[in-house]
């Protein structure tokens, strides 16, 4: 693959990854979405869902790693790609994510604006309450990027570490399948099965980033759109969606080299 397939292929995958998993936490969230409410169970399959079309479209061109993680754990891999080749795959990714943010924004324009005017979700605009929000998550972070739901840094980061080698150990391992020829298209429905358990199993404690791209480029979408009391973008917590699912895909890879290579 050229670095030119690379890029775009990762570019288009990644931006067809969180334009329909950023867009099923959107349908679910925003006041006027027919899907409001629709709960956890809508969020995770949205997402399994939105895996599968994002890889099986994008791996002819980039093998649809879709995923900074992945990418890293295919670099420390015995026999995986060329390091030459990471950042490529890094920088696709991100831009992906943007894109794919932008344009969940786009497809839900009015039920954003319906939902942060609406007095009854983000109240009556006070000083401490916009510094409060400013300093924290906004109200509508949660279809951009991930959360706690309790805040313990070494809890956080351990979860995503743990989500992320569930991940990574199943995507290396599907070449051994079928005589070591791999599983073909079918490898990417069981990625995206794989990614619903993880939701479902290990998805309540932050929201199973499990990728770095896929909250670090809506995190930033969501810092520059001009959305009406979208508050603030939680910087302080965004270090672990990245470094967690970073730490798991290179202990993964570990793994794989001691145990299946």
């Amino acid at each position: 693959m050229s670095s030119s397939d690379i890029f775009i292929g990762e570019t288009i995958g990644t931006a067809i990854l969180i334009l329909l998993g950023g867009g099923v936490c959107a349908a679910v969230t925003l006041k006027a979405s027919k899907a409001r409410n629709a709960g956890w169970l809508a969020i995770t399959f949205g997402w399994g869902f939105a895996v599968l079309t994002a890889v099986y479209t994008s791996a002819p061109l980039s093998g649809a790693h879709l995923n900074p993680a992945v990418t890293l754990a295919l670099a420390l891999k015995k026999d995986g790609i060329d390091w030459s080749d990471v950042p490529v795959y890094w920088g696709g990714q991100l831009l992906g994510a943007m894109i794919g943010a932008t344009l969940v924004w786009i497809a839900y324009y009015g039920q954003f604006l319906a939902h942060l005017t609406d007095r009854e979700i983000v109240g009556e605009p006070t000083t401490k309450s916009v510094e409060a929000q400013e300093k924290g998550a906004g109200p509508v972070l949660g279809i951009f990027s991930t959360g706690p739901e309790i805040r313990v840094a070494w809890q956080n980061v351990a979860t995503e570490v743990i989500g992320t080698i569930v991940l990574v150990l199943a995507v290396l391992t599907q070449g051994l399948n079928d005589g070591g020829k791999g599983l073909g298209t079918l490898g990417a429905l069981i990625t995206a099965l794989v990614v619903v358990s993880i939701g479902l199993s290990l998805g309540g404690p932050t929201g199973y980033a499990i990728n770095p791209a896929r909250d670090l480029g809506p995190r930033i979408v969501h810092a520059l759109l001009p959305l009406p009391n979208k508050g603030g973008s939680d910087w302080s917590y965004a270090w672990v969606p990245v470094v967690g699912p970073l730490i798991g895909g290179a202990i993964a890879a570990g793994i794989y080299n001691i145990a299946f290579a």
